[in-house]
């Protein structure tokens, strides 16, 4: 496994036939979200808001999980309102 670092986060590459992907902060990650950091903090609470993880005393995101979880949120929203 080769791990490059780019600023904070960093880019994982696996095994030959798997897709890189990258680790952010909870910083990175409630920018692309475009929310605030204490309701990101908030949603890992509840155990509602994107999957993380923690390695050591960091709180980390993968990039794929966050759109994974937009598109949830996508999809729910367009079950629940059909007509939008």
């Amino acid at each position: 496994m080769t791990t490059h670092t780019t600023s904070t986060s960093f880019h994982v590459e696996h095994g030959s036939g798997h897709e890189a992907d990258d680790l952010l902060t909870i910083t990175e990650a409630a920018a692309m979200i475009r929310t605030p950091i204490a309701t990101m903090r908030y949603w890992r609470y509840l155990g509602t808001g994107p999957r993380s993880f923690r390695l050591g005393r960091h709180v980390w995101y993968r990039a794929s999980d966050i759109d994974s979880w937009i598109r949830a949120q996508r999809d729910a929203d367009e079950s629940a309102n059909p007509s939008r």
